[in-house]
């Protein structure tokens, strides 16, 4: 009798419990998606969130924060001021991506490399274009690049720069993409929004459902030469949900010179463009800085390092397209759980 007269006093907070539960998912599910724009790392981006009101203002300030840290496009940024001699501190963001290049650099053995600024900028692929270095100028150049040639030092309550030679320059393009990317999904996530995409120059996070309430689609490009952009073909699409993903590949950042190609990526042992039959990495992570610098490392190692480093990171998952010999498309891939159509 007793329990009987304990349930009959718990019907009703269960079904208040219950219709409290249906409009709170039937008010998410009418919240607006909100979409924003604009211009950052010297490339576009597209965010889309589901919230009751514009957040662009609060977006532009996370991603001015990173650019005026890590980018080589802002005169004024951090990054900058060490290219061209100085000493500045360092904030929190720096280290924090120092840190995390750092990292990814010793993994992959200096496959990654943020010192590789000056082989960069000599083939062309920088601030300067179609002038492809003497034997000489290359091997002058790779005697400051090298990860190893630069730390961080505590000086006056600070970090700053150690650097082996002034001429050791920083290029964090190759992660701060993905960075940036983390750094507007972390606003996000503070504020409670589940559902959204952050696309920073084809670095994404996506979280949650889209508008219709489905994974987000994330199509992987056909890596055709398309040096304009204008090439919209797509290999596959991926279903992404609470993951991120980017892609590096060289085939649409080059440019022909005597009638030989010089690909954008850049080898920082050897001081050149890579030739391994890999035409495009995609690696996704859940972090996007994380995706983005693998991605770069697997165009600058190849097919085989890449499979074997992968074996080492079961966090990690990737698409690689590649040439057979016979020079037709072909693809690696260890991506299972998500779905993907072609």
């Amino acid at each position: 009798m007793h329990s009987q007269r304990r349930l009959i006093w718990q019907i009703p907070f269960l079904i208040l419990l219950v219709i409290g539960t249906v409009l709170i998912v039937r008010q998410h599910r009418h919240t607006p998606y909100q979409t924003n724009q604009g211009f950052v790392f010297g490339t576009v981006y597209h965010i889309t969130y589901q919230y009751d009101s514009d957040l662009g203002a609060a977006i532009t300030d996370v991603l001015r924060q990173v650019d005026k840290t890590m980018s080589t496009f802002n005169k004024l940024s951090t990054v900058s001021a060490i290219n061209q001699g100085g000493d500045p501190p360092l904030n929190d963001l720096f280290v924090q991506i120092y840190q995390l290049s750092r990292r990814v650099s010793e993994e992959t053995d200096g496959a990654f490399d943020v010192t590789v600024a000056p082989l960069v900028n000599a083939w062309g692929f920088g601030f300067k274009h179609n002038i492809v270095p003497t034997d000489h100028a290359i091997d002058s150049l790779c005697q400051f690049v090298g990860y190893r040639k630069i730390a961080l030092v505590l000086k006056d309550g600070h970090y700053h720069l150690k650097r082996d030679d002034s001429r050791t320059m920083l290029d964090f393009s190759a992660i701060a993409k993905g960075y940036g990317c983390d750094a507007v999904a972390a606003l996000f996530r503070r504020k409670g929004i589940q559902n959204f995409m952050v696309e920073i120059g084809g670095e994404i996070v996506v979280s949650g459902v889209n508008h219709r309430q489905e994974p987000w689609h994330i199509g992987v490009a056909k890596p055709t030469e398309d040096s304009l952009c204008t090439n919209q073909n797509i290999q596959t699409v991926l279903q992404l949900s609470d993951r991120a993903m980017a892609t590096s590949g060289n085939y649409r950042n080059f440019y022909y010179k005597d009638g030989k190609k010089y690909a954008h990526t850049i080898n920082p042992k050897t001081g050149r463009p890579v030739e391994h039959t890999i035409l495009s990495a995609t690696v996704i992570a859940r972090e996007c800085a994380i995706a983005d610098a693998y991605a770069t490392s697997f165009m600058v190692m190849g097919l085989d390092k890449a499979k074997r480093l992968l074996l080492k990171h079961p966090e990690l998952q990737a698409y690689l397209i590649y040439t057979d010999k016979t020079g037709r498309f072909k693809v690696w891939s260890n991506i299972s759980e998500m779905k993907s159509t072609p």
